[in-house]
């Protein structure tokens, strides 16, 4: 008889993974570099559109525990094929809205929808990937992620831009920009539904020695909220608090950066901007990269899992902080925004390994605690677009107060890491 080599199956299942979280960034990073134009276009000022702004980062965090719990309940596949087409349609209802209030009840669904996602596809992966492939799969996706969102300013600022002195752009209204990338998103939700399948031993493209590869990943038992044992576990809260202070600073990347550049580097052309957006995102892939490639050579000379994953946290995180402390003191546009890159690199090095530890430390509760810890993110997450305009407004638009908070944000992330052990089990 031939021993035939393992299947790929699970390598697709990565091809997924990676094209959603582009489409997931894709779409809400997209609203950020159409902002100026909704913004003239609806009359809205910049606390308004700050509103829009943090309607989605509200709905994305209420919605985390019921979508991650979900995952554990009735499985990924169902799960992400429903997410995918909600927040695909609120895609193309956000560039339809015709004033403040349809805005902020299309990003509130929108938030919504997507608030199934990261929980369901770190679902998948615990049961289509090995404990030491785990990592490395983080890695691709985040860095997909960040990328999607990194280079989403150009696309969409050609997309928008017009012709004539010396500008090249196709000069579409920001409306069919929504409507092209929330069509995107229903296409990867038939793709995936008719593919797909929650456990390997299912899928027809699976073998038998891809399945001895991937082991034994089905946790039998009670998929109900572990409520006790997530509020009993201090690796638990540590989790959740270095998630909250990451995302608080994060999110400043993702909608009032282009807004920042404008306004502190007065010099800068509009292409010179565009560029300057996607460093943050670009540079912070290369961070989950670098992470899910080191990971494992790390794990040998520490010796732990764990301890990798805390050296990065605490490393990464802290000296996230210090680089956008010296973006502050730099004049040079292009030094600043590369620092501010850094940042991001530095803060991405952590990334991973936190979805990672959700895996390690839940069990069958995977989808409840990376959904609770992408939460209380999001809820950091939230804050920031409505604290920073608020800021702005009480210092006469003067940028120093929101970037010392971002900083500080960082540097209590760290704190939090330095608790955190991923070798504890929620599970028997």
């Amino acid at each position: 008889m031939t021993n035939l080599p393992p299947s790929r199956a699970r390598q697709v299942v990565l091809w997924f993974a990676v094209s959603l979280a582009v489409i997931t960034y894709v779409d809400r990073v997209c609203i950020s570099q159409a902002a100026p134009a909704m913004q003239a276009e609806l009359g809205l000022t910049k606390i308004q559109m700050g509103y829009a702004f943090t309607a989605f980062g509200w709905a994305y965090a209420l919605f985390e525990i019921p979508g991650g719990w979900l995952g554990d309940r009735i499985g990924p596949r169902k799960v992400l094929m429903r997410v995918v087409s909600m927040w695909s349609v609120f895609t193309v209802a956000t560039g339809w809205a015709w004033n403040l209030v349809s805005l902020v009840v299309c990003r509130i669904f929108f938030g919504a929808g997507e608030a199934g996602c990261f929980p369901n596809i770190t679902k998948a992966f615990t049961h289509w990937f090995p404990v030491t492939e785990r990592m490395k799969a983080q890695g691709m996706l985040w860095l997909s992620a960040r990328w999607g969102g990194a280079f989403t300013p150009l696309v969409v600022g050609w997309m928008l831009a017009t012709g004539g002195e010396g500008k090249f752009g196709l000069g579409l209204h920001y409306r069919w920009v929504f409507l092209m990338f929330g069509v995107l998103g229903m296409v990867w939700a038939v793709l995936f539904y008719r593919w797909f399948r929650d456990h390997p031993k299912d899928h027809p493209s699976v073998n038998a020695a891809e399945l001895a590869h991937i082991g034994e990943t089905v946790h039998a038992g009670d998929h109900a909220m572990p409520w006790r044992k997530l509020l009993a576990s201090r690796t638990v809260w540590m989790l959740w608090g270095q998630y909250f202070f990451m995302s608080y600073a994060w999110y400043f990347y993702i909608t009032w950066f282009p807004t920042y550049l404008k306004e502190h580097f007065t010099g800068l052309g509009d292409l010179q901007r565009a560029l300057m957006a996607c460093v943050p995102l670009f540079f912070g892939g290369l961070g989950s990269l670098v992470c899910g490639l080191c990971s494992a050579s790390l794990d040998r000379r520490l010796g732990s899992v764990a301890l990798t994953r805390r050296v990065l946290g605490v490393g990464g995180m802290g000296l996230a902080g210090v680089m956008l402390l010296v973006s502050m003191k730099l004049t040079a546009p292009i030094a600043s925004v590369l620092a501010i890159g850094m940042a991001a690199f530095f803060s991405d090095l952590s990334l991973p390994g936190a979805w990672g530890a959700c895996m390690d430390v839940g069990g069958r509760h995977t989808g409840a605690l990376s959904g609770s810890m992408n939460m209380l993110g999001q809820i950091g997450g939230a804050i920031a677009p409505m604290a920073v305009p608020l800021l702005l407004a009480a210092t006469n638009n003067n940028w120093t107060v929101n970037m010392a908070l971002f900083a500080l944000s960082y540097f209590l992330g760290a704190f939090c890491w330095a608790f955190i052990n991923s070798d504890e089990r929620l599970h028997e």
